[in-house]
């Protein structure tokens, strides 16, 4: 028997998914994420899991997903780092866009870059915007300033120099210099990383990079080393790119950056695959976990996709608060609420739950492990929504009296409220924190959030999708089997892809068609080399894009591109497509000339194959484990319902809400009328009010 086996190291858990070619095999795994070296976690987990099958099967690949390289960067643990740029732009990393995030904060903070002041330096050249070269770089200049590095202790350097996106032999050279002058230094080329238009974030991102590069390398050798080893395992590693693309160990170390987002890239892929499954191209992924829950867009059956996110954002969750990092990654919006979202009163009185989390280390009070504060999971288990003693399938007790505790002295005494009416705050708290950003989420993007189906997933999704929905008017909410885990399994869906950019600014109607054909030909070359190290080349294809807009306009849209030739020709055919997405945006388009700013391509091999399991019934008599008394929300008491065993629900079984359906990684809340359906893959279709 042939497996694939995916593993997402999260904030407080760490998932693993084995599942073989014929879909017959389907195990899986949660552990306690281990912060001070992952790849513990990852080992011992995937371990566990492969201890549970007999006879032991072949590894045809295992495909990995770390927030790793991320926490290091708002930790600021990385490697001391300097920039090298043009003269005059030392600063533009610190100046940024002078856009204030918070305009009636007189106490604003930036994040302070990667590199400080007394470590960026400057070298006297000049590339212009067309290519030409106003300054030649002095070689000697470069040398005497690979001494200063060493001198000061430098263990890597950024460089960005002015229009090396067009013409990038200053950068090369500079790192020509640099390998053979000061080999100790790691080096990141911003030609190399994200050769496009804009000083600042071309700037941050190649320092983002290089931050963490040393970390990569050791973290990615030291894995795969130890699959080998201790697991013995010699399969090929492959690690998920925060755009949802598969690379290798080799691509992956050398461009980090491209990972910050690995992890909850996998639950978009997987509410998409599930989607094209179930006949749902319009989907609402939502994944809870331990520490944030994340909200994505599918549509048309594939997640969106964003050119620009940040990292170490000063207010967690405010837009332009943090480094921007120009590398391509699906299109989330993070909410600081999951299960160790820990819940206080503030100076007015004032119920608050999170953005700070309890981790898996102390954890929730539940937990037993220190913590002592009261979390959104400490609120679920008071209300009975979670079994204490089947978390994690019975791995992992919680202590109820402890979560009590917590919420008594930390919430209800100071607020003047029972016992059921904090934890039930708590609870109904965070579902409106989650539904208020996903509704804003897919507004901005021109979608009716309300006849999205939303597919929830996570370690605690599915306790709170249902309140979530119903805030939001969802029709009805897909739970699938292992919900805990899914996002892992969403990593097996990923194809070997790259992306790659080059700005090339013009006006449409100034355009050098034959300088675009070779920079499209040039970046679809590049994608062979890369991908042609694990897959046939043959069996690469390419998607092209423009980021375009109206001429004065500082904001650009993504235009998919589907000419036949690139040529003076085509120039109607972009222009139309460039309006149609404008107007898909903004609701209209403009009497007015446009221009284009950057060329995309997308490369991607072939999709792998997720079978499924099918599997045929009908009943849910012999699922029934009993009954608990949870809190309803519309009787405002603790009432019993039934709780049924999520893996003898038989497809083609029929509920009724509420009801309460547990598995071991996550427990289905329904504390409703509802209807619920279990369909030929075991996922749980639930319809809100009573109907699907």
């Amino acid at each position: 028997m042939s497996v694939r086996i995916a593993s997402d190291i999260g904030g407080t858990f760490t998932d693993i998914v084995v599942v073989s070619e014929d879909g017959a095999t389907f195990e899986i795994g949660k552990i306690l994420t281990t912060p001070r070296r992952p790849d513990d976690a990852v080992i011992a987990g995937v371990g566990q899991v492969l201890d549970r099958l007999d006879p032991r099967p072949d590894i045809r690949n295992l495909v990995h997903g770390t927030t790793l390289f991320t926490n290091a960067l708002i930790e600021r643990k990385g490697a001391k780092t300097a920039m090298i740029t043009t003269r005059g732009f030392r600063d533009a990393i610190e100046i940024g866009r002078e856009h204030r995030y918070e305009i009636y904060d007189l106490r604003i903070k930036n994040p302070a870059p990667l590199a400080p002041r007394r470590l960026r330096f400057e070298v006297d050249e000049r590339v212009l915007a067309d290519g030409s070269v106003r300054k030649a770089l002095d070689d000697d200049e470069v040398r005497a300033l690979a001494q200063v590095l060493m001198a000061q202790g430098v263990e890597a350097v950024g460089v960005s120099l002015i229009h090396s996106y067009v013409n990038d032999a200053h950068e090369r050279r500079i790192g020509e210099i640099l390998a053979q002058e000061a080999p100790g230094i790691t080096l990141s080329l911003s030609c190399d990383l994200v050769p496009e238009l804009g000083e600042f974030a071309r700037g941050s991102t190649v320092l983002a990079n290089v931050y963490v590069k040393a970390i990569a390398e050791t973290y990615l050798t030291r894995l795969r080393s130890r699959m080998t080893g201790e697991l013995d395992c010699p399969a090929p590693l492959y690690i998920l790119q925060s755009d949802g693309g598969l690379c290798e160990i080799a691509e992956a170390a050398q461009k980090p950056i491209r990972l910050v987002e690995s992890g909850p890239a996998g639950g978009a892929l997987a509410a998409a695959h599930y989607g094209a499954l179930l006949g749902h191209p319009d989907v609402l992924a939502f994944d809870m976990g331990g520490t944030t829950a994340k909200a994505c867009v599918i549509a048309d059956g594939a997640p969106l996709i964003a050119t620009e996110f940040e990292v170490d954002r000063q207010y967690q969750f405010k837009k332009n608060s943090g480094l921007p990092v120009k590398v391509p990654v699906i299109e989330l919006i993070e909410i600081g609420t999951g299960g160790g979202s820990i819940a206080r009163v503030d100076a007015m009185r004032r119920l608050q739950v999170g953005p700070d989390s309890a981790g898996s280390e102390p954890g929730p009070a539940c937990y037993g492990l220190g913590g002592d504060d009261p979390t959104v999971t400490d609120a679920g288990a008071v209300l009975g929504y979670l079994d204490p003693d089947f978390f994690l399938g019975g791995l992992m007790a919680l202590d109820l009296d402890r979560a009590k505790a917590a919420i008594t002295d930390k919430v209800a005494k100071p607020l003047g409220l029972s016992l059921m009416e904090a934890a039930y705050g708590i609870h109904q708290l965070a579902n409106e924190s989650m539904a208020s950003a996903a509704r804003i989420h897919t507004i901005e993007r021109g979608k009716n959030i309300a006849s999205f189906p939303i597919f929830a997933t996570g370690g605690a999704g599915p306790m709170h999708a249902f309140g979530v929905a119903s805030i939001l008017r969802c029709p009805r909410v897909i739970y699938p089997l292992g919900a805990g885990v899914m996002s892992a399994l969403g990593f097996l869906t990923a194809p070997m892809s790259i992306g790659l950019s080059r700005s090339r600014p013009s006006q449409l109607d100034q355009m050098d068609w034959p300088e675009v054909a070779h920079v499209i030909s040039e970046m679809q070359d590049e994608a062979r080399a890369v991908l042609g190290r694990t897959i046939d080349p043959g069996d690469i294809t390419f998607r092209v894009f423009a980021d375009m807009r109206y001429v004065l306009q500082g904001t650009e849209v993504r235009v998919p591109v589907n000419l036949p030739s690139f040529d003076a020709s085509q120039r109607d055919a972009l222009m139309a497509a460039f309006e149609t997405t404008y107007a898909e945006v903004y609701g209209h388009k403009m009497d007015a000339p446009a221009e284009l700013i950057s060329w995309r391509v997308i490369a991607e091999g072939p999709k792998p194959e997720l079978n499924l399991k099918r599997e045929t019934g009908r009943g849910a008599g012999e699922a029934v484990k009993g009954q608990r008394d949870i809190y309803l929300p519309a009787a405002k008491t603790m009432q019993p319902v039934p709780v049924y065993d999520r893996y003898k629900l038989a497809p083609g079984a029929r509920l009724s809400g509420p009801a309460v359906i547990e598995e071991r990684e996550s427990t289905v809340v329904i504390n409703g009328p509802a209807r619920i359906d279990v369909d030929a893959y075991s996922n749980l279709i639930v319809g809100l009010g009573g109907t699907c």
